[in-house]
């Protein structure tokens, strides 16, 4: 009997695990996404959900590049960024910049095409909008 209830416990653990693992194999690619703020030639975010990892590839067109190296010399033309990411429910979060009473993030939405930031200064939040992305791709991983 004890033997049972083990092997159906350990059954639905698997079960649980290989559920989980196969929700989360998944990457969407956002692409030729335009910026309220600044131009790019390339601006694309790739959301890893496996990995819990998002990368942005970007390249600033030469106006934008003009600008921020006026004040910055270390900034590149051609970049590369990467942060962690979590989910809840159909939004999709960067990990948090900044103290904990003043903080931002990167969010997303499940299926939608704009990136907005989340700003929170002492527990009030404030969200609006940062990008517009023209394509999104889901790609689902096999094992």
């Amino acid at each position: 009997m004890k033997k049972i209830k083990f092997l159906n416990f350990l059954s639905l653990i698997i079960l649980t695990l290989f559920i989980v693992s196969s929700l989360n194999a998944e990457i969407i690619i956002l692409s030729a996404c335009d910026n309220k703020k600044d131009g790019f030639l390339k601006n694309e975010y790739i959301l890893d959900l496996e990995k819990s990892l998002m990368t942005r590839n970007f390249v600033y067109n030469n106006k934008t590049f003009k600008k921020y190296r006026v004040t910055d010399l270390s900034i590149k033309k051609e970049n590369t960024l990467t942060k962690f990411i979590y989910q809840e429910n159909d939004k999709i979060l960067t990990d948090k910049i900044g103290y904990p009473q003043f903080y931002t993030q990167l969010l997303f939405e499940i299926d939608n095409p704009n990136i907005m930031i989340k700003t929170v200064i002492n527990n009030e939040e404030g969200i609006s909008f940062m990008s517009s992305c023209k394509k999104i791709e889901r790609f689902e991983k096999e094992s």
